[in-house]
């Protein structure tokens, strides 16, 4: 890739995540090579099976052990987690500068940032630092300013109505 840019999905909304997806797709159909790195998630949603498949052309990364939600957590817990984030970030590094893919996503990092899990002021170095030839996709709820102001994309997912809101939880193949 000749100019790589970076790509926000964010907002309230569904779909940053299977928005980065599709776009990872569209990449590999056109002969690149895309690596996500996922944060503050399971490996066990439908989309990761599919995506093994897609394999080398499509890798996807899960630095964390299985925690539970975020607010649940345990102070102990949020130290592991904060750990295990760090050594996904220095892999990201090693993966921008070894230019191993053309298509890198940090999906959910913007929550990470958001629950002081890793530092924002890091993960600006990282986006200035980032590879021309690389494409960066990062997801989340909400962007802090700096990160607005140093991205080229942003698409604000937003809710106008969701099944949570009276109730209906989380179903397997569709929310995960």
């Amino acid at each position: 890739m000749r100019e790589g840019l970076v790509q926000i999905y964010c907002g309230d909304g569904k779909g940053k995540t299977t928005a980065s997806i599709g776009l990872g797709i569209r990449a590999v159909g056109s002969g690149l090579k895309v690596i996500m790195i996922q944060f503050l998630k399971s490996d066990t949603s439908g989309e990761i099976k599919v995506l093994k498949t897609l394999e080398p052309n499509f890798k996807t990364f899960h630095f964390e052990k299985q925690h539970g939600f975020f607010w649940e957590l345990s102070d102990e817990e949020k130290s592991e987690l904060k750990n295990e984030i760090e050594i996904a970030m220095k892999f990201a590094k090693k993966v921008m500068d070894t230019e191993e893919c053309d298509v890198l996503i940090l999906d959910e990092i913007l929550g990470v940032i958001e629950n002081n899990l890793y530092s924002e002021d890091l993960l600006v170095d990282f986006i200035v630092s980032k590879k021309d030839t690389v494409e960066l996709i990062l997801t989340g709820r909400n962007v802090p300013e700096k990160i607005k102001d140093i991205s080229d994309y942003i698409s604000n997912i937003t809710k106008e109505k969701h099944p949570m809101d009276i109730g209906i939880e989380a179903r397997k193949g569709i929310e995960y």
